[in-house]
């Protein structure tokens, strides 16, 4: 008497085929597909001449004659009237609460010098301007580290040789000049590194 069959069990997996091994040498990447980015045509670059209509271009010309001559007519006389009627003894008195420690601290500190204190506060004056306007116009580091420094050594003398009952006002006043002047020596400035990252090549 035959023995019964076996019924195959279908919750059983099918047996796993046995794996190839590829060589090192066969193995491609993948290939890699442009982005829309390369697909897009880039857009054409307006021209003056071809694209602006010859009236649209005169318009403009005679619209900006206009605004320069109200300018110079209008708006530039208004603000020197304007500025005559003002009371603009705040920011001489700030200029001096500034100042005056500065050029007191120099005369105290220079005794014995082949430098004089008005020699000295001259070179300050001369030092903090120049470092400004060449830190605003070429972003230097080099200007803008002198900016700094001369900043930082301004507040210390105000702080030193402003009298003891405005000390604090003084050399915050003196940290107030130096963080608006800051505006424009630093502008551009941003503590964010800077990461380039290389192109990778695309294959085909």
């Amino acid at each position: 008497m035959s023995e019964p069959t076996a019924s195959p069990n279908p919750e059983q997996p099918d047996a796993v085929p046995p794996m190839e091994t590829i060589d090192d040498s066969k193995r491609q990447p993948p290939r890699r597909h442009p982005g829309p980015a390369t697909t897009m045509p880039r857009p054409t670059p307006i021209r003056t001449r071809d694209d602006i209509p010859p009236g649209a271009l005169a318009a403009g010309v005679v619209l900006g004659i206009l605004t320069l001559v109200v300018i110079l007519k209008v708006a530039i006389p208004m603000a020197i009237d304007w500025s005559r009627h003002q009371d603009w003894s705040w920011a001489t008195q700030w200029a001096a609460t500034v100042t005056d420690p500065v050029h007191a601290y120099l005369t105290a500190h220079t005794a014995g010098l082949p430098v004089t204190a008005s020699s000295a506060f001259g070179i300050w004056l001369g030092v903090g301007a120049a470092s400004l306007v060449w830190a605003w116009l070429t972003k230097a580091v080099g200007a803008r580290l002198t900016f700094i420094a001369h900043g930082t050594a301004t507040v210390l003398m105000v702080w030193s040789s402003a009298p003891a009952a405005g000390r604090t006002v003084a050399a915050g006043l003196a940290a107030l000049a130096w963080t608006i002047g800051s505006l424009f020596a630093l502008r551009g400035l941003s503590l964010r590194p800077v990461i380039n990252v290389p192109p990778c090549d695309r294959r085909s």
